[in-house]
């Protein structure tokens, strides 16, 4: 078979149903995330042998984790709002009006994301030592220098994830997966170059000049297919009024569900030096398997679960959904057992050279181990999310995430004095499964009372 014929035969197999389109999407998003992950997967092992568990890694994952967590919950919680508006308004009223739509969500955005930089950026100092309370006084100070160098990635990836976005909706997957390649690349090059000269800050750098240009990249590459991220104010309309209400609580939701990772570093930094660093290792390998999954289910299913309910195909989201949840669980729970069962083997493998230490291994493994329990919970919970989201219920996400929230720190404080870094992995995961009982619980809510509702 020619690769023509080949590649008309897929397309003729995919437009068949939407699950079919689903898993198309989701094997063009898997497979180039993986190649993503696996040269990211290179530049940890690179990073952990020059700078093993220590209090530079400590000050860099500390400073960094405030600016990731705000581009999650600010810029991430647009794209939940718009996507399902955006997709339904193209659909139904052309191109053009989505644009409109784009050209005014934008303004928005950009405004929200420069303000929080600013705020960030002048309660720098209080928020560090906030953060950072378990730091000494010259590792706080590193903290905070590399938070103000990390900063400007704010708008800049806000912009991006907000673009990547757009290109899925339009079902063009495979550049928004490929694009996050650039900011491994770039740490790699900087450590080897300049980590011997400017330690840690060439990680910073890196992730500087890496923010920069997959904004550009993404900037051009919808420009080339007849999309403007340029702001444009306009009168507000019933459209841009709707993204507005679902973004309010949304980022109340995703300020709350994203900072499991702010709570749980910053109550590590409270173990001794190097507790935040075994913390970050024990998280990676599964953080990538996860991300993989995550990110290829989550932008397959919700320009799909829009359209369904755009046109009440109620039937069509059951059949989708009840699929999805066998899949996810035929494919994480077997890798979640690989990585208990090969934890140790698999930390020294990846990291036990230079700076990293046998000692180090024993401390991530167990770490790992734990993590390992979070990913069919984790994936699963993002299916339910990305229907809510398709329904316009984010309220629904803003309370379940203020509750887990809540059950985060108080369940860290206890099985941290039990357990130790371990117990802070434990609790995130026991807070992930709570998280997913009452995210399909409403979610199967909402959708009963849609069909209800249209019923009448």
């Amino acid at each position: 078979m020619t690769p023509a014929l080949a590649a008309r035969s897929w397309i003729s197999w995919r437009e068949k149903s939407v699950n079919r389109r689903i898993f198309a999407a989701l094997i063009t998003v898997g497979s180039l995330s993986l190649g993503v992950k696996a040269i990211a997967t290179l530049k940890e092992v690179i990073v952990a042998q020059r700078f093993g568990v220590s209090d530079e890694m400590d000050a860099f994952l500390i400073a960094y984790v405030l600016p990731s967590f705000a581009i999650t919950a600010v810029a991430g919680s647009f794209n939940a709002a718009l996507i399902p508006t955006y997709v339904q308004v193209r659909e139904q009223q052309g191109a053009l009006e989505a644009q409109r739509l784009l050209s005014s969500v934008m303004v928005w955005s950009t405004t929200l994301l420069i303000l929080v930089s600013i705020v960030l950026g002048v309660a720098a100092s209080q928020v560090m030592g906030l953060l950072a309370h378990g730091f000494s006084a010259e590792k706080l100070l590193l903290t905070r220098s590399l938070f103000v160098v990390l900063l400007p990635i704010l708008p800049l990836t806000g912009v991006a994830t907000i673009g990547a976005a757009v290109l899925n909706a339009g079902e063009r997957f495979a550049f928004a997966a490929v694009i996050p390649v650039i900011t491994p690349i770039a740490i790699v090059i900087s450590v080897y170059w300049s980590s011997g000269k400017v330690g840690v800050y060439a990680i910073a750098f890196a992730i500087l000049v890496a923010a920069v240009l997959e904004c550009a990249l993404l900037v051009r590459s919808l420009a080339l297919q007849g999309v403007s991220l340029m702001p444009r104010w306009r009168p507000l309309d019933t459209a841009t009024k709707q993204v507005i209400k679902q973004y309010a609580p949304m980022v109340a939701g995703a300020c709350v569900m994203s900072s499991t990772l702010l709570v749980d570093q910053s109550m590590a930094t409270m173990l001794g030096p190097g507790s935040v660093s075994v913390l970050s290792y024990g998280n990676r390998i599964g953080t990538l398997v996860a991300g993989i999954g995550a990110m290829a289910l989550s932008t397959a299913v919700l320009p799909q679960f829009s359209r369904m309910v755009g046109v009440a195909d109620w039937r069509g989201i059951r059949h989708t959904l009840k699929t999805y949840v066998r899949l996810t669980l035929l494919a994480t729970i077997p890798v979640a057992i690989v990585f208990i069962l090969l934890s140790k083997p698999l930390v020294a493998l990846l990291f036990e050279r230079g700076a990293f230490t046998s000692t180090n291994t024993a401390q991530v493994a167990s770490v790992q181990s734990l993590c390992a329990l979070q990913l069919p919970l984790y994936i699963l919970g993002i299916l339910f999310v990305r229907l809510l989201s398709a329904l316009k219920a984010n309220h629904i996400l803003m309370w379940g995430t203020l509750i887990s929230f809540t059950v985060n720190i108080i369940l860290d404080l206890i099985l941290m004095k039990w357990l130790g870094v371990s117990g802070i992995a434990l609790s995130t995961g026991i807070v992930y499964l709570g998280a997913l009982g009452y995210l399909s619980f409403m979610a199967l809510r909402v959708l009963k009372k849609a069909e209800d509702q249209r019923c009448v």
